[in-house]
């Protein structure tokens, strides 16, 4: 059985993971995902996260918690595969009255909302983080 949604699926299961606060999640790997995650570590979201190699490569993601509580209060996912959203840079949503990040992959890759409103380029809306 395949995944219809891995982002999607990646996102559920740091959910599940920082419900019952575990410390370390793995999801099956994807060149997107690595670039997701690092958006997340550089934000401050995620502590770090490592690669293994093999048949089936992996992410091994470590959580981030502040005094005993997730530091991902809410991650959500915006563009689905059945429903694209895009968005130019204008009309780019604000997370929570600019607390939280909205990753969008635009033309020049992916980055948050604040750096696509500064480079002025729109694309498509991957997820909301707060």
């Amino acid at each position: 059985m395949s995944i219809q949604d891995p982002i999607a699926n990646m996102f559920s299961s740091i959910n599940n993971a920082q419900a019952r606060n575990k410390e370390v999640v793995r999801v099956p790997s994807s060149s997107k995902k690595i670039a997701l995650l690092s958006m997340l570590k550089q934000e401050g979201y995620i502590h770090s996260f490592e690669t293994s190699e093999g048949a089936k490569p992996e992410v091994e993601i470590k959580l981030k918690y502040y005094e005993g509580s997730p530091v991902i209060k809410q991650l959500k996912r915006i563009s689905k595969p059945g429903l694209r959203q895009y968005s130019n840079y204008k009309d780019l949503p604000e997370i929570n009255g600019g607390l939280g990040i909205a990753i969008v992959s635009t033309s020049k890759g992916l980055m948050t909302d604040h750096q696509a409103r500064e480079e002025k380029v729109g694309g498509e809306l991957i997820c909301s983080v707060f």
